[in-house]
């Protein structure tokens, strides 16, 4: 299954690339194909990330999200397309790990 990984980035150290990515580690195990924003290639603008991480939600079968999703803007506009596409939306450490 392919699961985009939804979480806060900005303002967070290092974009809180750490968590992205052992959330990644967590569903690969798990046998899922994770969809890790943290590896878009760097853009210019925030609206520039978002428009990548928009086409991976949509090319995904469900939404993991990390810890402090919910006040993040960009987290939250990919949670409600994920909903409102009718996917299912749980936090990583309901996916068999913590991250």
């Amino acid at each position: 299954m392919r699961v985009y990984i939804s979480g806060p980035m900005t303002g967070y150290p290092a974009f809180n690339y750490g968590a992205f990515n052992a959330a990644e580690k967590v569903l690969t195990d798990l046998g899922h194909e994770p969809l890790n924003p943290a590896r878009h290639p760097e853009q210019e603008t925030w609206s520039d990330y978002l428009r990548l991480d928009l086409v991976d939600v949509v090319r995904a079968d469900a939404v993991a999200v990390l810890p402090g999703w919910e006040a993040s803007r960009g987290a939250a506009l990919e949670v409600h397309v994920a909903h409102a596409l009718g996917m299912t939306v749980l936090p990583i450490d309901q996916w068999g790990g913590a991250a």
